[in-house]
């Protein structure tokens, strides 16, 4: 891996005010990396990009035009975009039965058309070839209750992945993600701010643990690092081991 991430051109994050991309954030500009942060609210946007001599943009990440506008100005403003995160994404706990339309689209737009956006964007933009990262879910392997609208769009991400790893592989351009269990994050403040949920939650993870969003960023930084050019279309799972170890009760 390499020392730094300086110079080798910006570095787009979606999402950047969530827990988990405000991480990631932290972890690259620690870095020495460029950082070009992007959401729907300034106000909470600035502080962080003060913080880490970032910039902030607006953004509606789910728009495909305005997604691929910031990623053009960002490559004309700084050489080139190394690598996309699109930490954008929501959290819906309801049977098919019990979820309405107006929510599925919703959950949809939130998860997989950012998603889409985000690759969009960068099959038009990073023609130098560079790193996306997305993020999936343990939710889309495991088979959990209560989880068919996301799993479904995490489940959809998987396959974006791997079929935009193969268009863009000629130049040079991965698609990777990262599919974690239940991360503490304010997203999931209404699961891990309920005792029961949070202890059910706790023990549907084998290591015994809830995700913390620093156990997505160490994962983020190798994927978008240059050095790991040899990993593409992989969807990764940092769940501690939810999705495919099933483990005695304690």
């Amino acid at each position: 891996m390499t020392a730094s991430l300086n110079g080798t051109g910006a570095y787009l994050i979606l999402g950047a005010a969530g827990g988990i991309g405000s991480r990631i954030a932290h972890a690259l500009a620690a870095d020495g990396a460029t950082l070009v942060l992007a959401g729907r609210s300034l106000e909470r946007l600035t502080p962080l990009a003060d913080a880490l001599g970032a910039e902030a943009w607006t953004v509606d990440a789910a728009d495909f035009a305005a997604v691929e506008a910031l990623t053009s100005d960002t490559a004309a403003r700084h050489g080139r975009v190394a690598g996309m995160v699109n930490a954008v994404g929501s959290i819906l706990l309801k049977p098919a039965h019990l979820t309405s339309e107006a929510e599925l689209a919703e959950t949809l737009r939130l998860n997989l058309q950012t998603a889409f956006a985000t690759v969009r964007a960068a099959g038009r933009v990073m023609t130098q070839g560079g790193s996306v990262l997305l993020f999936s879910s343990a939710a889309a392997e495991a088979g959990l209750p209560n989880h068919e609208a996301i799993a479904a769009a995490k489940g959809a991400v998987a396959g974006l992945v791997r079929s935009a790893a193969a268009t863009y592989a000629p130049r040079r351009l991965r698609v990777n993600a990262l599919a974690p269990g239940l991360v503490a994050t304010p997203l999931a403040a209404r699961i891990t701010g309920n005792p029961a949920s949070l202890a059910a939650s706790v023990a549907m993870h084998p290591l015994g643990r809830i995700g913390d969003p620093a156990d997505l960023a160490a994962p983020a930084r190798w994927l978008l690092d240059p050095a790991s050019d040899w990993v593409t279309g992989q969807v990764i799972p940092v769940d501690g081991g939810m999705a495919r170890l099933r483990v005695p009760a304690r």
